[in-house]
């Protein structure tokens, strides 16, 4: 957009529409406030190129302005992301609001505002549309905006920090026909005021932390109602009156119910929605059969049923009733089976299909029905008995999803797959793959995203070439047989947030070079033959790590501060930085959740499994236990604030506990156990209020165990092996003049005997409590003491 064009010298012009196209992300002109006429300004674009940068301030002193529309995403076109490339200043903002006052629309949906709603916004009295969609914007939401009694569309989805309760003046607005506040932090119940607006045609308001219980004859009042989500909330659906009649339900077309606590059976009423075209009940629990009339809702195009405890057989030609379905999901954690049948050529399938997700559906073999389904893009086959792919599946170029995971596929992994170059996601983690990882699997793909193999018997190296300008986020080989050095090359993957190569034999010296990757946030190379020194050059400073995972391996030397400084983005400046959602990627046509990806490492002195992805947003940790790392520990660790978890175990420590730690304020695991630290325990560890796990035992430390705070709470285990230390954890009396601590001499075997059969009790009671993979883990943990102590005993 030019400047200087004679645009600008228009100066009566009272409309200007410069909606979808191609200004090859340049800015706003400034001289936009120049037109002081205008009363209509649409600079909206949705495709691939459009406005960048900032709005010009400028664009407050338009104050004849009726409608702003500065609409503006990018479709990342690699992953179908929208992503902003416009930014406003609140102080534009509230000059726009001060001048503007007869404002009837604002529409700002994908301008990243990075701020709190300004109040002023009340005072827009003549606003109908008002829309603020994934905008960054935190804080309190203005409740005065349920008072704006003009308003048709209010619209604040996708901000995720954006907070406040739907206050009971919500009913003011009589003439809402949308309301989209989905993927936000709104809160309490939903009042009974809104299910009187008569106009409202969409009602959003999923993902939120709504709870309550809603009967389904509030609806019956939504007339004009044809989409509804509700999903992932803590609601409660009901049919609260056996008289409602259902016959009269409004015409919804699009229906989200995943995760409001359904149970039982399958709502009968849902089979009076004869509009529907989208129905989702995915992640309640509902049981029983899948009731028949699902088949007869011939408008629909996608049904989910994941994530039920539903039962039973469905059969392929339940499907060829169902002509205009593209997206279906049954399985995962229902108990159903799917049967194709012996002749499917008679069978009309909707070969439109899309995404197809059949996890958890009992079946032994591929089915051959999808070889004839021309548009698939995602492909979910995941805990199924499938031992073999056909090589069919090796040419469907639409490809963008392949999950078959945790099944029994044997045999090498098929060169032919790089043929799928349009993959965002791979996964074939958990079943028995044997041979060499494809070559070609890091450059075959710039689409591909999510490339996990974990749990396999895969050997050899990892794919030493990565593309440049690929979009690999996650990449997990761990629990393989793999072996050699991690790839220079993966500096090319400047996308990647993940890497995961635990339990395998890569021998390597500490690949610094990793914190170049600017998105990088999790790295775990546990259990593996890495060693020599932990190196931080000046140019790698891994500036969005978040959790690093380097135990029982084979470092050495000392930790230095410019070792501890590399991991500076783990200092926060507020506790909103750890306060936000798991993340969802956007993959064709389904929302791929990052917590099918589960993760695991040392917390609490055993192995832990993660459950998902979602230990990304909440979890800052440091795991070095299990090497030979010597010194003292640096001071400067305490200023790394954001610590949940810390694991310095089993290593060769000395000196001093840092009372810097004292400021480790989000501090929930501390194992300092297996060093030489001496001296005290210090009196400000106590202030950690979040600890519920403590070690310091086995080490040389003395005087009395501070006895407030948090390390009151912990018993004998977290302070045991350490003689000279005394208080009422340990049920041993603090004398006001100690005794010098006395050096144990070579031969002391009793004393040796007894650290040794505590030590392993100790592992044998964890394997008791906490189950006995996590004791074999603990004990695994240990197996370098352990053997010392019987080299000395027998």
């Amino acid at each position: 957009m030019d400047p200087n064009s004679t645009l600008f010298s228009l100066v009566h012009l009272q409309s200007l529409d410069l909606s979808d196209n191609d200004f090859n992300h340049s800015q706003i002109p400034a001289r936009i406030g120049d037109l002081s006429q205008l009363r209509h300004l649409n600079v909206s674009h949705f495709g691939e190129t459009t406005f960048s940068g900032e709005v010009p301030t400028q664009i407050s002193h338009l104050t004849n302005l009726l409608s702003l529309d500065l609409r503006s995403y990018i479709v990342e076109s690699l992953d179908n992301l929208l992503i902003n490339h416009l930014q406003l200043k609140v102080s534009t903002l509230k000059s726009l609001i001060q001048n503007s006052t007869r404002l009837e629309q604002l529409r700002l949906n994908f301008v990243t505002i990075s701020s709190s709603l300004p109040h002023t916004l009340t005072n827009l009295t003549s606003l109908q549309k008002l829309s603020f969609r994934h905008c960054e914007l935190y804080g309190e939401f203005p409740i005065g905006i349920f008072y704006l009694p003009n308003l048709t569309c209010l619209s604040f989805a996708e901000n995720q920090n954006l907070q406040g309760e739907l206050r009971a003046s919500i009913g003011n607005l009589t003439n809402l026909a949308l309301l989209a506040l989905g993927d936000n932090s709104f809160h309490g119940e939903i009042p009974q005021s809104l299910f009187r607006l008569e106009n409202l045609e969409n009602l959003s308001l999923g993902q939120n932390f709504f709870e309550g219980r809603l009967a389904l004859d509030m609806f019956l009042k939504l007339k004009m109602l044809n989409i509804l989500d509700l999903s992932f909330n803590k609601l409660s659906l009901f049919s609260q009156n056996r008289d409602v009649n259902v016959t009269i339900l409004p015409p919804i077309q699009s229906l989200g119910l995943s995760r409001c606590n359904l149970a039982g059976q399958v709502p009968t009423w849902i089979m009076n929605l004869t509009t529907l075209s989208y129905l989702d009940l995915s992640r309640n629990n509902l049981q029983g059969e899948i009731p028949y009339f699902f088949f007869r809702l011939e408008n629909l195009t996608g049904l989910d049923l994941s994530y039920n405890i539903l039962e039973g057989q469905i059969e392929l030609d339940m499907l060829s009733k169902l002509q205009k379905l593209i997206f279906l999901s049954l399985g995962t954690g229902n108990k159903l089976s799917f049967l194709e049948g012996k002749n499917t050529s008679n069978v009309t399938i909707p070969s439109q299909i899309q995404t197809l997700d059949l996890s958890s559906c009992n079946l032994v073999r591929f089915p051959n029905f999808i070889q004839h389904l021309q548009e698939l893009t995602d492909l979910f086959l995941s805990d199924n008995s499938i031992k073999t792919i056909p090589s069919w599946l090796w040419n469907k170029t639409t490809l963008q999803t392949l999950d078959i995971s945790n099944s029994l596929l044997i045999g090498e992994i098929s060169p032919s797959i790089c043929n799928l170059q349009s993959l965002v996601l791979l996964a074939l983690s958990s079943n028995n793959l044997v041979g060499m990882i494809p070559s070609c699997l890091g450059s075959f793909s710039r689409s591909l995203q999510v490339l996990d193999l974990a749990a396999n018997k895969l050997i050899g190296n990892i794919p030493q070439t990565y593309v440049r300008g690929n979009s690999l986020q996650f990449i997990d080989f761990s629990s393989n047989k793999l072996y050699g050095q991690l790839p220079r090359t993966l500096v090319n993957c400047r996308m990647l947030e993940v890497l995961d190569v635990r339990h395998n034999h890569f021998n390597n010296s500490f690949p610094f070079w990793l914190g170049s990757l600017p998105k990088l946030k999790v790295v775990s190379l546990r259990d593996n033959e890495f060693h020599g020194a932990i190196m931080c050059p000046l140019k790698y400073t891994f500036p969005q790590l978040q959790i690093i995972d380097l135990s029982q391996n084979g470092f050495s030397t000392k930790l230095t501060s410019e070792i501890i400084m590399c991991f500076k983005s783990m200092i926060i400046s507020n506790k909103r930085q750890l306060d936000f959602k798991d993340e969802i990627y956007y993959s064709g046509n389904v929302f791929l959740d990052i917590d099918l990806h589960p993760f695991s490492m040392s917390n609490k002195g055993v192995v832990m499994d993660y459950p998902g992805r979602q230990y990304l947003h909440h979890m800052v940790a440091i795991d070095l236990s299990c090497n030979k790392i010597s010194g003292e520990i640096p001071d400067i660790m305490g200023s790394l604030n954001g610590l949940v978890v810390l694991n310095l175990s089993n290593n060769m420590f000395t000196g001093s506990i840092p009372s810097s730690f004292g400021k480790l304020s989000n501090l929930e695991v501390l194992d300092l156990s297996l060093n030489n630290l001496s001296g005290n325990i210090p009196q400000q560890l106590t202030g950690l209020n979040f600890l519920d796990f403590f070690n310091v035992s086995f080490n040389n430390l003395s005087g009395p165990v501070p006895e407030n705070g948090q390390l009151s709470t912990f018993d004998n285990n977290s302070f045991e092996g350490n003689k000279d230390l005394c208080g009422i954890q340990l049920l041993k009396k603090c004398e006001d003049h100690p005794k010098p601590p006395l050096q144990k001499p070579d031969g002391d075997q009793d004393s040796e005997s007894r650290s040794f059969f505590e030590l392993y009790w100790m592992v044998i009671l964890i394997g008791y409590g906490g189950g006995l993979i996590a004791g074999l883990a603990l004990g695994n943990a240990f197996a370098v003491d352990v053997f010392r102590l019987l080299q000395k005993i027998f």
